[in-house]
């Protein structure tokens, strides 16, 4: 931390009071789908030797998406951001951006979490500004499953 960066404290449902800099805050210019009101969200790296990270709200402390990058899957996972996106975010340059995906981990069963591909939150680290991108014409999925379940009991 630099003596300049500023640190704000927030109390989270999931992790409860963390301190989280001004500096990892981003601006959705887009919201995330269903979500049209929050437009502040935080990555926390809750558990630092895990594959998924956190996009907690600013806004509400209540919501917080799992989230992942699909290498850390072995996912192939290449794509062009439309124009009309690239523009809203200001992309000067492929190096600028962070590129994640939410992920669905259900509690009765965590093995067959899902990532969602057709849906990437891109989020411009220069400027700090972010969206939920619908890739349109895609072969990618929804609920691209992060694990193959070998046996699955009824």
């Amino acid at each position: 931390m630099t003596e300049t960066e500023q640190i704000v404290k927030i109390n989270t449902a999931k992790f409860g009071e963390i301190e989280v800099s001004k500096n990892t805050i981003f601006n959705f210019v887009s919201p995330i789908i269903g979500f049209k009101d929050l437009k502040e969200y935080t990555i926390v790296d809750y558990k630092p030797d895990s594959p998924f990270k956190w996009l907690q709200s600013m806004e509400d402390m209540e919501l917080a998406f799992p989230i992942t990058l699909c290498s850390f899957f072995g996912i192939d996972y290449q794509f062009d951001i439309p124009d009309e996106e690239a523009n809203k975010l200001e992309i000067d340059s492929p190096d600028d951006i962070f590129v994640c995906n939410i992920v669905n981990i259900p509690s009765s069963n965590p093995q067959g979490a899902t990532v969602n591909m057709l849906a990437p939150i891109v989020i411009n680290l220069d400027n700090k500004k972010a969206m939920q991108v619908v890739l349109k014409n895609s072969q990618f999925e929804v609920r691209h499953k992060l694990f193959n379940e070998e046996k699955t009991e009824e």
